[in-house]
């Protein structure tokens, strides 16, 4: 069950951490980098849980889509941090999960 995985939770962490945080954002993103931010962070832990219904093979397709999105999600909140849409304090505790997300998430993909 994809709720039992470790990699799934932080990343539904992730995705409800980055929705409160767009909530900050200024309106004029909402269809621009706060819509490609939030599909990123949903993308992560909804690739576990779709993939975790399929093959091995197939869950590790899904795994590549999920660590896409991730890295894909880090560059667009060092965007926001440079549109000041986003404080240093924020930054680095989304760095640290995404990060750790990550390391978890190839780890996993490895012992498949």
């Amino acid at each position: 069950n994809y709720k039992n995985l470790k990699i799934w939770s932080l990343g539904m962490e992730i995705a409800n951490d980055i929705s409160d945080l767009l909530l900050n954002f200024p309106v004029h993103e909402r269809y621009d980098l706060s819509s490609q931010i939030s599909r990123c962070s949903v993308s992560m832990p909804s690739n576990i849980a779709e993939g975790s219904s399929r093959t091995d093979k197939s869950f590790k397709y899904f795994i590549d889509v999920a660590l896409g999105s991730s890295f894909e999600l880090g560059t667009q909140i060092l965007i926001a941090k440079h549109r000041n849409y986003i404080d240093t304090e924020n930054l680095n505790k989304l760095e640290d999960k995404i990060d750790e997300w990550q390391k978890m998430t190839m780890v996993f993909q490895n012992r498949l």
